[in-house]
């Protein structure tokens, strides 16, 4: 009996022993399995998180461009759009996914898409958009391109225009309006002088009259010249202030004084309301902007009117200078442009009244030059008030309190 007993608890004891490295691999194999799952996850985080930093570091680096970037698949639906395409656009959503026309219902974008679909390349297209946001954009395109020279999509890149196509515009508008402002006194002049020289010299009252017609265009020439070359030194920053305290109590008198011929002449009364105030300004130029103003007031304003000088002190900063008319007035849509080089609300009477168009510029450019800021209000009919302001000058104990 003793070597069966033996026999069972040896098979026994083995089953056990068995059981127990079987239950301990079981165990090993799910920890292993474990540990693989584990790390499989922290490889896939560590791909997604790497995969998203590219990303990033994409969108980032495509979002400083200056030049808007424009993605798209193969199927013409938009991947990607950088920050200086939708501010081109004036986009405010998120358009991924979207076409061409659903997004932007621009057929010049979607013709050139369908184009690079035959053309890998094209460059320095120009693209317009209308009004209201009119814009010039210069459009370089791609195609994209698989190793086996199939297309997977197209990228775009949009330059801004804008800038230099209405400096270009400017340039233009310039040259054409100085070239009519100097023909129409240089013809005069021209036609005055060969009838002096055909004869008319020799007759004393002819000759008289002729030779001040031509004296009255060539001061107007000179005064054109002039103006231009002030604007040409405001604009181009050449233009150095001498920045003093200036009193406008004096500076105002004088010219009260110097332009009461004039203001006699057209039947209006000059009136000078400022209180006695110091700005610190170029006494010069702070001269030409009043005069500019004050002629103006005078020449175009009503026979029989009013023009009044006024100053106040502005957010203890600032002193506000106004010079007001009650003439016709400006038009509504006048008042945006009336600081434009060459521009006339009435070209008649402005040519016939002789000013150079320049005036109100001038106006603007010192006064900016200066720190301050220059504009209009007038109802039509009612007269108009040209405003302006100057850095108040500090008396030297309150320069000390502040």
């Amino acid at each position: 009996m003793f070597w069966p007993i033996v026999a069972i608890a040896s098979l026994l004891g083995a089953i056990a022993i068995h059981l127990w490295w079987r239950a301990r691999f079981t165990s090993a194999q799910e920890s292993l399995q474990r540990e693989i799952v584990k790390e499989i996850q922290n490889l896939q985080e560590a791909q997604q998180k790497a995969a998203h930093q590219v990303q990033t570091q994409q969108e980032a680096l495509f979002n400083s461009m200056g030049e808007g970037l424009l993605l798209v698949d193969r199927d013409g639906r938009i991947q990607l759009a950088n920050r200086a395409f939708n501010a081109v656009f004036g986009i405010q959503t998120d358009i991924r996914s979207q076409t061409i026309m659903e997004a932007l219902r621009l057929h010049e974008l979607t013709d050139l898409v369908e184009f690079l679909g035959t053309q890998q390349q094209v460059m320095d297209c120009e693209l317009k958009l209308l009004p209201p946001n009119e814009r010039w954009l210069q459009v370089n395109g791609a195609a994209i391109l698989n190793a086996e020279g199939e297309r997977q999509g197209t990228i775009l890149i949009f330059h801004d225009l804008t800038r230099l196509k209405r400096l270009e515009r400017t340039r233009q508008e310039f040259v054409a309006n100085v070239s009519h402002e100097l023909r129409t006194p240089l013809s005069l002049i021209k036609g005055y002088a060969e009838t002096l020289l055909d004869g008319a010299k020799d007759n004393p009252e002819v000759a008289v009259k002729f030779l001040q017609t031509i004296d009255r265009n060539a001061e107007r020439l000179k005064l054109l010249i002039e103006d231009l070359l002030t604007i040409s030194e405001l604009e181009s920053g050449r233009l150095r202030l001498n920045l003093q305290p200036v009193a406008l109590r004096p500076l105002l008198e004088k010219l009260v004084a110097d332009f009461k011929s004039l203001a006699e002449a057209k039947q209006v009364q000059l009136v000078d309301e400022a209180p006695d105030l110091q700005v610190r300004a170029d006494a010069g130029r702070l001269e030409q902007v009043l005069c500019n103003l004050i002629e103006n007031a005078i020449k175009y304003g009503r026979p029989l009117g009013t023009v009044a000088i006024r100053a106040r002190p502005v957010n203890g900063k600032e002193v506000e200078v106004s010079v007001q008319d009650n003439g016709p007035g400006i038009p509504p849509e006048a008042l945006e442009r009336i600081f434009e080089r060459f521009y006339r609300v009435d070209k008649a009477r402005s040519r016939e009244q002789g000013g150079t168009g320049l005036g109100l510029s001038i106006v603007k450019h010192i006064v900016q030059t200066h720190g301050g800021k220059a504009w209009v209000k007038s109802d039509l009919g009612r007269g108009a008030t040209f405003y302006f302001t100057l850095p108040q000058e500090l008396a030297a104990a309150e320069q000390t309190s502040r």
